[in-house]
């Protein structure tokens, strides 16, 4: 941002002041509580004209209705990347973490876990992006007749989740065939992510047809009906989202059902998450920054989580711009990290 270069850092401290005071009690700050609070010996009128200041490059509004002023989008956001004291997480809370995402081996467990200990923890909407299929990696595949044209294909990935689905075969194979086939599989794509898998997939099918290798293409034919549905569709699973109604910034509630509805609708959120999986550590969107109307009264703070080492998918926390960032940024990192071993120790056992 451009003004970090032309505020003070006599200005920043009270505007580092005047978001925590904000935050803390929801009520414009006034000089008068600055020059209290700032434990700088400067008087309301001097305090008075940093304000303006602030006002004039946009890091603070002045409310109609109180003499007081509170932080914007870019003072949130200048308080976030620069001024902000994170503090640490206490024991207690990290014990309340591992024991929480100790207590299954199941992913899809650890992420429903995951997203009810953020909501806990914070008393705001914790979610979990559900792991991407096509960021894990391919494990095995075994094929077994139901009928002379239907089968159950059983795919396993490194995390240890099955799959299972049924497909439809253009004629039927003997057990010994379809071992067969499996063998081939295995050996030829075991080790690679699922998004690997389906683009080696497409493109040797093609290749094997035109080099008349019936079986390969028959096999490649099969898997990529498994595959292709695996590695669509983002989901996300979601906690607390009634804890938002216990603040007043969302007492309209207008803007809180179309909040809700985000919440249902699913898009919005997927692509914010989306747009995090590639972030280094925590990732803050803070109202209009989110590029949607519904949350232009909230933050969203994300963090990417692993399975295998890679990044498969994303958790956080939804709030008011007016959250305690200081407490809720390290709940995310360390929540983030536990899930990332918790999977880790899945694939091992």
């Amino acid at each position: 941002m451009s003004s970090e270069l032309s505020v003070n850092e006599r200005a920043q401290h009270l505007l580092k002041i005047l978001i925590e005071r904000y935050i803390e009690d929801g009520e414009p700050v006034g000089s008068r509580t600055l020059s209290r609070d700032s434990g700088l010996d400067l008087s309301p009128a001097t305090i008075r004209n940093v304000m303006a200041d602030l006002e004039d490059m946009g890091l603070v509004s002045s409310p109609h209705t109180s003499a007081g002023r509170v932080p914007t989008v870019s003072g949130y956001r200048m308080f976030v990347d620069t001024l902000v004291t994170l503090k640490p997480l206490e024991a207690g809370k990290i014990k309340q973490l591992e024991t929480g995402l100790g207590a299954s081996a199941d992913p899809k467990i650890l992420v429903e876990s995951a997203s009810k200990l953020l909501s806990r923890l914070t008393h705001m909407a914790g979610l979990v992006m559900v792991p991407r299929r096509k960021q894990l990696t391919f494990k095995q595949i075994e094929f077994l007749p139901l009928s002379s044209k239907r089968l159950l294909t059983i795919l396993v990935t490194t995390d240890g989740e099955v799959h299972n689905r049924v497909i439809d075969v253009r004629k039927a194979y003997t057990p010994s065939q379809l071992v067969q086939f499996a063998n081939m599989l295995n050996q030829h794509y075991s080790g690679l992510s699922m998004e690997e898998m389906h683009q080696r997939l497409v493109r040797e099918m093609e290749q094997a047809r035109k080099d008349m290798n019936q079986i390969m293409a028959q096999a490649l034919e099969m898997a990529e009906q498994v595959i292709d549905p695996e590695i669509s569709g983002d989901d996300y699973v979601m906690a607390g989202q009634t804890n938002l109604m216990d603040f007043n910034d969302f007492s309209q509630m207008n803007k809180l059902r179309e909040l809700f509805d985000s919440f249902t609708e699913k898009n919005e959120i997927l692509h914010l998450l989306d747009g995090s999986m590639m972030a280094e550590g925590v990732q803050l969107f803070i109202g209009e920054e989110s590029g949607y109307r519904a949350l232009d009264q909230c933050s969203l703070v994300t963090a990417p989580y692993q399975v295998d080492d890679k990044v498969a998918g994303v958790l956080g926390v939804v709030g008011p711009t007016r959250m305690a960032y200081d407490r809720v940024i390290p709940i995310v990192d360390i929540t983030a990290k536990l899930l990332s071993t918790a999977m880790q120790t899945r694939t091992e056992k």
